[in-house]
């Protein structure tokens, strides 16, 4: 009889702890001479090979033309060494071959799945390396695909979360790149030519600027001539130059923007930590106490239980190479806006001053390792484990290690991580919903903007 996922959890828990060890595949690594780096787990449990190229192509790199990252990964599969996206699509369809992509703001990717058997790897493979080295982004194809963009616009203002996390970067963010919406703007998309396209490949999908993961059954050997072949597809060319600083916020903003909805969605956090930063793990296990870690965290405790605010409640942040964003989010009643800020801010400002108790940081790390093993159980989930760490050069340990270095998080560490990387007089608030009154609305931005006492 198969047991309920929180049981399993549980189970799981019992059985890391204190142990804590974790069956890893060993990661392979390596440097191709022209600079494509490559990481590579060996699993045979499936007669399949999953494949996913990284690159430092994302909206991070889009300059004054935000979109374009996005926009130039869409079309590297709409026309390719003489074949039509339909036949592209055929030479995948017909051996079973899975192709996809996508582009945020840190990296844009392409992904595929091959069953290993020869004759379908090789086609799948052969039109893999048409796909990345000889994307010939026809006019209709560009076209067709600036007007899909445009539609998904007009989707983003009928969404309240949508416009208030456009709103959120570009506060935090100011000038910097992360600032920049992925999906662009109705202006920017309009300024994006064909030849803006061509260039951003020719720039970003290089051999330098690419990163290589390789997670199924296939041996080295195989994976070498697999990489080789891959890299060999691509523009010869340098990786992308560092992103710049992330500047501290000098002050608490408030935003308010008019939409009308049955609630107010509020987002609140500022800039906060990096992937490569030595308080990630601290970090982590202190926003599982704080709202990462569902119905028992902090935040909801307050808003929902305490004070009858919010259903849902949560805090997350996004680790990046740069600063990523650090988020509390939820939604209220409009005229319970004002209360809602004050408990959230309260909320977070005594998680910073008093850090979690014993019993919290216990049951965070149980449920924390816990989880874990069960986010290895597929090649997919390895993938995309071995991209990060390649794209961001973590160590070749890291999933061995992880669930030790969550265990020996102390209730200290967390709170010094939160203080160093989050300053409760700096907090960005975005409101999105009815106008409220000038009384309630006063209220909310002067809760949001409060100096910690």
């Amino acid at each position: 009889m198969m047991l309920p996922r929180h049981l399993q959890l549980l189970l799981l828990g019992a059985l890391l702890l204190p142990g804590l060890a974790v069956a890893v595949p060993p990661i392979q690594h390596w440097t191709l001479e022209n600079g494509t780096r490559v990481y590579f787990i060996e699993s045979d449990s499936l007669p399949i090979v999953d494949i996913r190229l990284t690159f430092d192509a994302a909206s991070a790199r889009d300059g004054e033309l935000p979109g374009l990252a996005r926009l130039t990964n869409a079309l590297l599969d709409q026309g390719n060494a003489g074949l039509s996206a339909d036949e592209i699509a055929r030479r995948l369809e017909t051996v079973g071959a899975r192709l996809s992509g996508g582009s945020e703001r840190d990296m844009a990717w392409l992904q595929l799945r091959s069953l290993t058997e020869p004759k379908a790897l090789e086609q799948a493979l052969d039109t893999l390396t048409r796909i990345v080295g000889a994307p010939e982004f026809p006019v209709d194809a560009f076209e067709r695909q600036k007007a899909r963009m445009l539609v998904g616009l007009q989707a983003v203002k009928q969404s309240p979360d949508a416009l208030g996390e456009r709103a959120f970067y570009r506060a935090l963010y100011g000038d910097h790149p992360y600032a920049n919406p992925p999906a662009g703007t109705e202006e920017s998309l309009a300024r994006i030519s064909r030849r803006d396209v061509i260039d951003f490949y020719r720039r970003y999908y290089t051999t330098g600027n690419a990163v290589i993961a390789l997670v199924g059954a296939i041996d080295r050997a195989q994976a070498e001539a697999l990489a080789e072949r891959l890299s060999a597809a691509l523009p010869a060319g340098p990786a992308a130059p560092p992103l710049p600083p992330v500047a501290p916020l000098q002050q608490a903003r408030a935003e308010h923007i008019p939409f009308q909805s049955a609630q107010t969605h509020i987002m609140v956090g500022q800039p906060a930590i990096g992937r490569d930063s030595a308080d990630i793990y601290a970090f982590t296990v202190g926003n599982h106490i704080l709202g990462g870690g569902g119905l028992v965290s902090l935040l909801t405790s307050a808003m929902r239980d305490r004070h009858g605010l919010s259903y849902s409640t949560s805090s997350g942040f996004v680790p990046s190479a740069r600063p990523g964003p650090f988020i509390i989010s939820t939604q209220v009643r409009t005229e319970s806006t004002a209360d809602a800020i004050e408990v959230l801010r309260d909320t977070f400002i005594s998680f910073l001053r008093e850090g979690p108790t014993r019993q919290q940081l216990d049951l965070a790390v149980r449920n924390i390792t816990g989880g874990y093993p069960l986010s290895l159980d597929s090649n997919a989930d390895l993938l995309g484990y071995l991209s990060m760490i390649g794209y961001y050069g973590l160590p070749l340990d890291y999933l061995e290690t992880y669930p030790e270095r969550i265990a020996a998080v102390t209730a200290e560490e967390v709170r010094q991580a939160f203080r160093r990387h989050l300053d409760p007089n700096r907090l960005v608030t975005v409101m999105v919903g009815p106008q409220p009154d000038p009384a309630t609305g006063a209220e909310a931005t002067a809760a949001a903007t409060a100096p910690a006492e």
